[in-house]
């Protein structure tokens, strides 16, 4: 199965690998193209076997609680993208020259197979903000009378995307680092890296390894490679990558831009990119306050979906309208309440140090509320980065101790309260102490730098713990 199209799936040996959100959908979509497919899954609960019964009436097999051998006479393997690249299922492919996509490939490769025109990918990765950028640019596509979806690794599955009956002009698409190490094939319209720092190293086995799969959303790339011009890394993977002839590198920046760049000029977005004679030329976007939350991160988040809106040929004005219509998804950076001068800020989705760091930037004075799971992470640079900015630091969950340890390095004059508790009720004590450290004209931020799964069953589950707690507190 080489690099092209597949339009003939009668009697094919595939292989899915995962039973969830990806797998399920796929072995349905192969069945359904009247492939022979075999389900591989490494458990065997309850809900696994009640998903094998459910394809299982469909004809598909399903293996639970083997999901490392490769089944006899697999022609092709679609996993689901979390399944790391060292797994015994894969190196017994690559021994046999068997290919392995993800589910985005598989919907990459299926595009146009009911013979209608596919629309155009417009896609983003990053470590911080794919959501809400992939979000800001589906509001300002819409503004621009298109029509379109958030989809990929956010709302509309890909293969519903490409394979359902609504019919799509051009396609937001939100991407993983997961999702591109399995995805050779996939080649956007225009394309957007908007961060890298280190995540996922366990899965990628190194922070170089992991940069080039996110540098893989560049290959191929038609008409824009949009990359932040803060982050050197990211215009480093637009060099690397492989474009079609008249590609560009499109720059965004918070400062003024230059030429091929998106940019702020005194509170207004402009773009020196999309414009006629670019070198003197700007067009005016939006103002800075049409973005919502107005936060230096948020704002990179806007000036990178409206690159790649200006890419597709969409007007100033849908720019503005889009971004004016645009909702934050909750716990991004959402105010709660102001309660005797001090504001309360929920930014539960910052699971890691690159997002709380891009959060603490957006304040003057904090009071932090952090900590959870830190899956490796080190705080040394996050907490010396923002140590001016803290009046105070309260600190929860399994690895606060690493955080702690941070402060006491670089922020000895922050005062900390450290809750040696891990249940469910500390947050609303966090919250209690945070009030008792601020003064009027603070901001006491939940950015917690880690994963929520000591406490909470989510980082959703967190955010509302702290909301209502900020809620309790205004409510005496």
């Amino acid at each position: 199965m080489g690099s092209g199209q597949v339009t003939d799936w009668q009697g094919k040996n595939v292989t899915v690998a995962g039973l969830g959100v990806s797998g399920i959908p796929a072995a349905k979509v192969l069945h359904g193209l009247g492939a022979r497919v075999t389900v591989v899954n490494d458990g065997d609960d309850e809900r696994a076997r009640a998903q094998a019964a459910e394809l299982e009436s469909l004809g598909v097999t399903v293996r639970l609680g083997d999901g490392d051998t490769l089944p006899d006479g697999t022609e092709l393997i679609v996993t689901a993208p979390g399944w790391k690249p060292d797994k015994p299922l894969f190196r017994a492919a690559g021994k046999a020259g068997v290919p392995v996509w993800g589910d985005v490939e598989l919907a990459w490769r299926l595009r146009g197979l009911d013979g209608r025109e596919p629309a155009p990918w417009l896609a983003v990765t990053g470590t911080n903000g794919k959501t809400t950028t992939v979000q800001m640019l589906a509001s300002i596509l819409t503004a621009a009378g298109l029509r379109t979806a958030a989809v990929g690794n956010i709302g509309v599955s890909l293969l519903d995307a490409v394979l359902g009956e609504e019919r799509y002009d051009v396609l937001a698409v939100e991407l993983s680092s997961y999702q591109l190490h399995w995805a050779p094939s996939l080649r956007a319209h225009s394309a957007a890296v908007l961060n890298l720092a280190p995540d996922h190293l366990d899965w990628h086995g190194s922070m170089e390894a992991y940069a080039a799969d996110k540098g893989r959303i560049y290959e191929g790339n038609r008409v824009a490679c949009v990359y932040n011009v803060a982050d050197p890394a990211t215009e480093d993977l637009v060099r690397a990558a492989d474009v079609e002839e008249g590609c560009r590198a499109v720059g965004f920046t918070l400062g003024t831009p230059g030429p091929s760049q998106l940019g702020v000029v005194e509170g207004i977005l402009v773009d020196r990119a999309f414009v006629e004679n670019r070198h003197k030329n700007a067009q005016e976007l939006a103002e800075v306050s049409d973005v919502r939350p107005p936060a230096p991160h948020n704002i990179a988040n806007a000036l990178a979906a409206a690159a790649l809106a200006r890419a597709y040929g969409v007007p100033a004005t849908a720019v503005r309208d889009g971004l004016r219509a645009f909702t934050p998804d909750a716990h991004r950076i959402a105010h709660v309440a102001d309660v005797d001068g001090v504001a309360y800020v929920d930014d539960s989705k910052a699971t890691n140090t690159h997002a709380a760091e891009a959060s603490l930037g957006a304040y003057e004075s904090i009071v932090w509320i952090a900590g959870g799971l830190a899956k490796g992470a080190e705080f040394d640079e996050l907490v010396a980065r923002s140590a001016k900015r803290m009046r105070g630091a309260v600190l929860i969950g399994a690895d606060r101790a690493l955080i702690r340890d941070a402060l006491t390095r670089h922020a000895p004059q922050v005062p900390v309260v450290d809750l040696d508790r891990t249940d469910t009720g500390a947050m609303l004590q966090a919250v209690q102490e945070a009030r008792r450290l601020a003064r009027p004209g603070d901001t006491v931020l939940l950015a917690p730098a880690c994963a929520s799964m000591d406490m909470f069953a989510n980082y959703n589950q967190r955010g509302d713990a702290f909301a209502e707690a900020v809620r309790e507190l205004g409510a005496r």
